[in-house]
This record gives C-alpha cells, sequence and structure tokens, in this order.
C-alpha cells in the first residue's frame, strides 16, 4: 500500500512516547497500535508494523536493564522460550481473526486490570510478602511468559503492564527483577510474532523501520529514567497507562470513537 507523510507524521511521534512508557512500566502497545489504526492502516498491517518498531525499542531497553543488573538470567532465559512459543502461537492466531473480536478482548480485559491496579495500595510493596522457592518462582513465572506471549503475539497492547502486574503478584518477583524479566519476555515475543507477520507479508517496513527509531529513543530516555526513580515512577505510569486505555474503551463502546 502507498505510504504519505502524514502516516509517518502521526505515527513517529506517538511511538516515541510509547516506547518511554513502554520501559518504565509496560502497555507502550497502548499508545503505539492505536497510533498507526489512527493513521488510517488496515488492522492486521498496524499490528504488524507495530511488531517491528516496538522490537527495535524494546530491545534497547533490555540491554539498559541487562546493563543495570535487573535481569536475572537463570529466570530469563525459559520465560523467553515460553514467550517466543506463546506468541508464535498468537500471531498465528490472529491472522485468523476478524477485527472485532480484537476489540472485544479490550473491552473484557481493561476493565479487569484497571480495577485491581487501583484496589492495591502497596502494588509493588517489596516487603509485603516472602519470597518463593526458586523452583516455584521460575515454574510460575515460565506459564505466565507463555500466556502473554500468545496474548502478545495475538493481539499486544498491555502485554507489558500485564507483565509486571502478574509477576510482581504471582511470582513474587520485586519491581526491579519483574520489569527486567518482562523487557526479555516482550522481546521474545515481538520477535517470535514479527517473523509471523514478515512471511506473511503483513509489515510495512519503510514506516516500521522509521517508528523503530522513534521507538528506540524513547525506550533509552525511559529506561533513564526508571533506573533512577523505581516504583516511584512506574506505579502512576501504570495508572495512567489503564486510565487512558480504559477510557478509550469506553469511548469505543459508546460509539464515540
Amino acid at each position: 500500500m502507498t505510504l504519505t507523510s502524514l502516516h509517518f507524521l502521526i505515527v513517529c511521534p506517538l511511538v516515541a512516547l510509547a516506547g518511554f512508557v513502554d520501559s518504565i512500566a509496560g502497555g507502550g502497545g497502548l499508545i503505539s497500535l492505536p497510533a498507526y489504526l489512527i493513521s488510517g492502516l488496515p488492522v492486521h498491517a498496524c499490528i504488524a508494523t507495530n511488531k517491528l518498531s516496538s522490537s527495535m525499542g524494546t530491545t534497547v531497553a533490555t540491554v539498559s536493564y541487562a546493563r543495570s543488573g535487573f535481569i536475572d538470567w537463570r529466570l530469563a532465559l525459559p520465560c523467553s522460550a515460553a514467550a517466543l512459543a506463546g506468541a508464535a502461537l498468537g500471531a498465528n492466531i490472529a491472522l485468523l481473526i476478524s477485527d472485532a473480536v480484537f476489540r472485544a478482548i479490550m473491552l473484557a480485559v481493561l476493565p479487569l486490570t484497571a480495577l485491581y491496579v487501583l484496589r492495591r495500595k502497596h502494588l509493588f510493596d517489596e516487603d509485603a510478602r516472602e519470597a518463593l522457592p526458586f523452583a516455584r518462582m521460575a515454574l510460575l513465572a515460565v506459564a505466565i511468559a507463555f500466556a502473554l506471549g500468545l496474548y502478545d503475539g495475538f493481539y499486544g497492547p498491555g502485554t507489558g503492564t500485564f507483565l509486571i502486574l502478574l509477576l510482581t503478584r504471582f511470582a513474587r518477583l520485586n519491581l526491579q527483577r519483574a520489569n527486567g524479566i518482562t523487557k526479555v519476555i516482550n522481546l521474545s515475543s515481538n520477535v517470535a510474532s514479527l517473523a509471523v507477520y514478515l512471511l506473511s507479508g503483513q509489515v510495512l517496513l519503510a514506516l516500521g523501520l522509521c517508528a523503530g527509531a522513534f521507538s528506540i529513543l524513547g525506550n533509552f530516555l525511559g529506561s533513564r529514567c526508571f533506573t533512577s526513580k523505581g516504583s516511584s515512577i512506574a506505579r502512576p505510569v501504570i495508572l495512567l497507562v489503564l486510565t487512558v486505555f480504559f477510557l478509550r474503551t469506553v469511548l469505543e463502546f459508546a460509539g464515540i470513537l
């Protein structure tokens, strides 16, 4: 399809913002995917091209977190493998599903997630509970990685946020460790699903590569911000992302958007 300068002007700045948010608290897809959709591109092309730009930005964030010592590779590697399998399966399913299903998923998932975050005042209190034995923690983390990898390949928005919430809640990882593992899982699922979309011819390479450069910038700035401020900035950003997504979902349901 023919791309115009307007596509780039709409998508690229919003993808940079998405990269900044995603590197801190996940959920960058809640900004980047709507940016592609607003530009008027077909839904499957939006999802596929978003995977390319997101993969580029997430790579930078992952390297930054690794250098800061936030990634436990004993846990990250099996989670990465599980995410790869889940995302490949999810991406293949996505190619068979109509756009209406994607809208229904947002309507069902977001209000429940927003309510969970709003009700937990000490969402990232690292001293609230004892850490799990490593084997049990790893099993739970791998299961979460597969399930969210499947979701990421299938649709994607909010994956990073959901991973952080689930890893801190059920695997009992602290915020820094959960965020580091989340970056590895996100990168793995993005690469797996991107491969499927590339083979299917859905990726708009020129737009994806340009937006990817902006995603790299946003992820670099966001990961630097998280390294210095940690949970003090993660919680409000997560709440902001979920609130915006919730309001957007309600407006779509009401037929306003």
